[in-house]
C-alpha cells in the first residue's frame, strides 16, 4: 500500500472522533478534512462487523472526493450484555448523541442481569480503522482494550462511553485521562498506546505514514 500524504478525508460526522483522529494524524503532516466539512452524506452502516462499517464509510468518502479516506467504526462490548451495545454503540445514544443516556442504559441493563460486581462487568472497546483509496484498494487495522465498567461515570474528558470504562491496570477511567495519556507517545516514543483507537492507529501509522 502507498504511504499516505497530501489530503486525507476523515469519514466521520462525529466531532469527538474527528478531534481525536486529527490529533493522531497531526505529527505526520497529513492535511485532514472531514466528511462533515465536505457535506458528504453519511452512508447506511449495514455491516455486521466493525470492519465492514468502517469500510463502507471510507470507500463512500474516497469515491465521492477522489482522495484517500480514513474511517473508524468502534464500540463498547459488555460481556454480560452478550457484546452489546457493540455495533449499535452510537445508536444507543440516539439522534441527539446523548451518551449520558446511553451509559445509563448500559448500567440499567447490567443491573437487570445482576452484573453488579467488577468481575461481572467486564467489557472491551474495539476500533476498526479502514483507509480506502479511490481505486478501490483498502487497508484495515484493528485495536482493542479490555477493562471493566464502573458506575457512576467518572471524568469529563474524552467522549462517548469513556467515563464508565476503566481499562485494565489503571486507576482512572478513560473519561479521567487526557487524550495524550490515551494515545501514548506515538511512534516517536516508547509509551504504548492505551486506547483502542490509538492502538489501531499505531498499526496504521507504522505501515502507511512516513515517520
Amino acid at each position: 500500500m502507498p504511504h499516505l500524504e497530501g489530503r486525507l478525508v476523515i469519514a466521520t460526522h462525529n466531532p469527538g472522533k474527528l478531534a481525536e483522529m486529527r490529533e493522531l494524524l497531526s505529527p505526520y503532516g497529513v492535511e485532514a478534512v472531514s466528511a462533515a466539512a465536505l457535506e458528504l452524506p453519511e452512508p447506511d452502516e449495514t455491516g455486521t462487523m466493525f470492519a465492514e462499517n468502517a469500510a463502507l464509510k471510507a470507500h463512500a468518502a474516497a469515491k465521492a472526493t477522489g482522495f484517500p479516506a480514513f474511517a473508524d467504526d468502534s464500540g463498547l462490548c459488555a460481556e454480560a450484555l452478550d457484546g452489546a451495545p457493540g455495533l449499535f454503540s452510537a445508536r444507543w445514544a440516539g439522534p441527539g448523541k446523548d451518551f449520558a443516556a446511553a451509559m445509563a442504559r448500559v448500567q440499567s441493563e447490567l443491573e437487570a442481569r445482576g452484573a453488579t460486581e467488577p468481575a461481572a462487568r467486564r467489557a472491551h472497546f474495539v476500533s476498526a480503522l479502514v483507509v480506502a483509496w479511490p481505486d478501490g484498494r483498502q487497508a484495515l487495522f484493528e485495536g482493542r482494550v479490555h477493562g471493566a465498567l464502573v458506575w457512576p461515570p467518572r471524568g469529563d474528558l474524552g467522549f462517548g462511553y469513556d467515563p464508565m470504562f476503566l481499562p485494565d491496570g489503571e486507576a482512572r477511567t478513560f473519561g479521567e485521562m487526557t487524550s495524550q495519556e490515551k494515545h501514548g507517545g506515538g511512534l516517536a516514543s516508547d509509551a504504548p498506546a492505551l486506547s483502542h483507537r490509538a492502538r489501531a492507529f499505531q498499526a496504521l501509522a507504522k505501515e502507511l505514514l512516513a515517520v
